[in-house]
């Protein structure tokens, strides 16, 4: 029996490292977001104090071009976070899903244990 609660104690472990990796991505990409709207704010103000919004001209300011690149690694590294918190919602489901199953054991198995301890009292 000692070793049912040791074995389910691990399984909330990891259904609980797998829930908080779930949020560090999610947390991550929420980041991301807010570096790239701020990017964004950045590269219009340079672009009015310029008076130059064409990424081809050659009088294009430096700062803005450098900004845009950083956005679109963000963004880049946004859509790629994607697939890794849909691997990790599913790693997830399943440990969640495993954990409930064991716990159904342990809880089947307890009221046993209640039945044969009521039988014998009797």
């Amino acid at each position: 029996m000692k070793s049912r609660d040791t074995l389910i104690r691990l399984k909330r472990f990891q259904v609980e490292e797998k829930r908080r990796r779930v949020r560090q991505i999610e947390t991550m990409v929420a980041e991301f977001n807010r570096m790239a709207v701020d990017l964004d704010r950045e590269i219009a103000n340079e672009e009015k104090r310029a008076g130059i919004a064409d990424p081809g001209h050659f009088a294009y300011p430096t700062y803005a071009r450098a900004a845009g690149a950083r956005r679109d690694n963000l963004k880049r590294s946004i859509f790629e976070l994607g697939s890794q918190i849909d691997d990790a919602k599913g790693a997830l489901d399943e440990a969640q899903t495993e954990l409930a199953k064991y716990e159904s054991l342990e809880g089947r198995e307890k009221a046993q244990e209640r039945t044969h301890e009521t039988a014998a009292r009797a």
